[in-house]
């Protein structure tokens, strides 16, 4: 058994990337490129090497799962758990490539930067070294800028000021103090609806996770059941070019089928389906007609007829 150190560095060997951990195999997009070292054939076009999202590594592993099946390889595979990022998964899966690349690879060069046209791939950097600085602290540093760049103002010391100046300082005094009152009273309406926000944001905070959650157990469970007819078909032994044969190959091409895949077209054999469905329902409908005529001849009275 390889160390994890070892398989590591054979795939950075190998595809030119720069992976530190096991985990970071977790997109499907070194799976990929590997098969493509010894095949050739994978659509690396189509591959995320810069993918960060779940729905983008289960689109590498099904061009992955696409791959092996196209060369009539069994190999069973949890792509959700593998996408979960988890160690023991993908440490058993590269170990499997590992061997499987040992016994399949031509032994010709690999270009695998040419290969891929040039697109990085290994680990995005996810470092946070510049991270902008939060809005409530810039406006907390530009007030406190704008309150150390104030001028302070000299009050005038010693007596002999006229009474109206006096009077009047005394006025702006009260005045400014009144304003003052006013903002704190505008400042805590402000803080109020801003709890207020805080609150509903996250409530609805709340409700998104359960949404998250409640998505997530459905996609496990229908996946679930994806596996299991996988499965079934690819253990089933069945009569080469019988209908049950056919059937089976046309569910085995709706699995591994993606949004861009060059698999034929489910939905031409659907459309079929659904044109012999409804020219069945019309010549029924025809049918009924002409019986419906005839019941209508055979009822039919003569006016010149009485009772």
């Amino acid at each position: 058994m390889e160390s994890r150190q070892s398989l590591i560095a054979w795939v950075n060997d190998l595809l030119q990337t720069s992976y530190t951990k096991v985990e970071q195999f977790g997109t499907g997009a070194a799976y990929c490129q590997i098969l493509d070292s010894i095949y050739g054939d994978v659509r690396l076009d189509r591959v995320k090497f810069d993918a960060n999202q779940e729905y983008e590594y289960m689109e590498n592993f099904k061009i992955f799962q696409n791959t092996l099946a196209k060369h009539k390889v069994d190999k069973p595979l949890d792509a959700l758990r593998l996408m979960k990022c988890r160690f023991q998964d993908n440490f058993e899966l590269i170990q499997w490539l590992k061997r499987f690349w040992d016994m399949n690879f031509p032994g010709t060069g690999y270009d695998a930067v040419e290969r891929r046209k040039g697109k990085p791939a290994g680990p995005l950097d996810h470092s946070a070294s510049h991270r902008p600085m939060s809005s409530a602290s810039s406006a907390r540093s530009s007030s406190a800028g704008a309150y150390r760049a104030r001028p302070g103002g000299s009050r005038p010391v010693g007596g002999g000021r006229p009474a109206a100046a006096a009077a009047a300082g005394a006025a702006g005094r009260i005045g400014a103090q009144r304003a003052g009152i006013r903002a704190a009273g505008g400042a805590n309406a402000g803080a109020g609806a801003s709890a207020q926000q805080m609150q509903e944001l996250t409530r609805q905070l709340a409700e998104a996770k359960v949404l998250i959650d409640t998505a997530e157990k459905e996609r496990d469970f229908y996946f679930s059941k994806l596996r299991e007819i996988e499965v079934f078909i690819q253990q089933a032994e069945l009569a080469p070019g019988s209908e049950v044969d056919a059937m089976a190959k046309h569910i085995q091409a709706v699995l591994y089928s993606t949004d861009e895949s060059a698999v034929d077209d489910p939905d031409a054999d659907v459309d079929a389906a659904m044109d012999d469905s409804a020219a069945a329902v019309g010549d029924g409908a025809h049918h009924h007609h002409q019986y419906s005529q005839q019941t209508a001849n055979s009822l039919h009275v003569d006016e010149e007829e009485t009772f």
